[in-house]
């Protein structure tokens, strides 16, 4: 087996394991604690469901048994992440939301706390980075009913990111799990470009279908790219960020604000990101340097990686300063525990982009 891919699937393993591919479909199959509510965590569990796709297309004979546990994985999230939190044996969808339209009123973040500045509710980005997850599903299974649930989620949430900020239409970042309340009124630097280009390819993979109207979220589309022309377009110099931003302007590499975009995303990464991400771990360092952010970065950089063959070598010391912690058993410290399952999967989706790249599935 390909070293590359032995340990992106060990990493796998280590969140979601364990699973016997050849007992597949296995109905009765749970995926391992992702670090949240119950188990789930959106963010780790959409790197969960991507990565799981690309081991269908990297591991031959054994890709079908990968679908199923994709499929596993994304059916558990909507049934822990799309109800209340208690009562805890039988807690009800969350408000909007039926048995026919079960993501209709949103998906909840995973937070432990169900309350308090770090507290359960409903964050911009981490939707739309699920709703792509389903997407790819939908494009790898050839099943339209995961972009059907992802256009029905897109449609539930949209109205309630949107404010009027000085007279012009803006986002906020963060809202309660009944949609109903404002959590964090800021708007996240990619938000209305993540959301413009995700709900994009949803009508796109609806028009291939059939499914829907061809016009299905175009007016949500365009109210995002309203909000974008008249937003400044910045990047915080966090490395997720930069990663964040590379990937989804990697997806449509010749628009204008693809170019600004991923102009100040190489900048950071040639001048600041690269050159502290390949000092060696150590105990003062580690401190503040933070895995997931880091391989957002590598997995950024991967995924734009036109004419960017100079960056490639720094990237693999990254991911080998960081190997160690993430796969021999033992390495990681106590602090490390929580974020283990994201560090994890955000690993594997470093190493190998796979289903993040915008042609692996053509």
């Amino acid at each position: 087996m390909d070293r590359k891919l032995g340990l992106f699937e060990a990493a796998m393993q280590k969140v979601y394991g364990p699973y016997d591919l050849s007992a597949q479909p296995d109905s009765t199959w749970k995926p391992g604690n992702a670090g949240g509510h119950r188990g789930r965590y959106l963010w780790t569990d959409a790197f969960g469901v991507v990565n799981f796709i690309t081991l269908s297309r990297e591991k031959g004979a054994d890709g079908p048994a990968y679908l199923h546990l994709a499929r596993q994985l994304a059916s558990t999230v909507h049934d822990v992440l799309g109800r209340e939190r208690e009562p805890s044996d039988s807690p009800p969808r969350l408000p909007g939301a039926t048995g026919d339209t079960p993501l209709r009123g949103g998906l909840r973040i995973g937070k432990l706390a169900a309350g308090g500045p770090d507290g359960d509710g409903m964050y911009h980005h981490y939707l739309t980075l699920w709703m792509y997850a389903l997407d790819v599903l939908a494009r790898a299974t050839g099943e339209a009913r995961w972009n059907a649930l992802a256009v029905q989620l897109a449609q539930a949430i949209h109205p309630h990111f949107m404010v009027e900020r000085h007279g012009r239409e803006s986002m906020v970042w963060k809202i309660s799990t009944d949609m109903r309340r404002v959590l964090v009124g800021s708007k996240g630097h990619l938000d209305d470009v993540t959301g413009f280009v995700v709900y994009r390819m949803l009508r796109d993979t609806a028009r291939r279908f059939g499914t829907h109207d061809n016009d299905v979220l175009t007016d949500e589309i365009n109210q995002y790219a309203r909000i974008m022309g008249h937003s400044e377009m910045s990047l915080s110099g966090d490395p997720l960020d930069l990663g964040m931003g590379l990937w989804i302007a990697h997806f449509d590499r010749d628009a204008v604000w693809s170019r600004e975009l991923s102009a100040q995303a190489l900048d950071i990464a040639r001048g600041r990101f690269l050159v502290a991400a390949a000092k060696p771990l150590t105990a003062a360092s580690h401190l503040h340097r933070l895995a997931f952010r880091e391989f957002g970065a590598c997995l950024g950089i991967r995924c734009y990686e036109e004419g960017l063959e100079s960056l490639m070598d720094g990237i693999q010391t990254v991911l080998d300063i960081w190997e160690k912690k993430m796969i021999e058993e033992g390495a990681e410290d106590e602090e490390d525990e929580d974020l283990r399952p994201i560090n994890l999967v955000m690993y594997a989706a470093a190493l190998i982009p796979g289903a993040f790249h915008n042609s692996y599935l053509e």
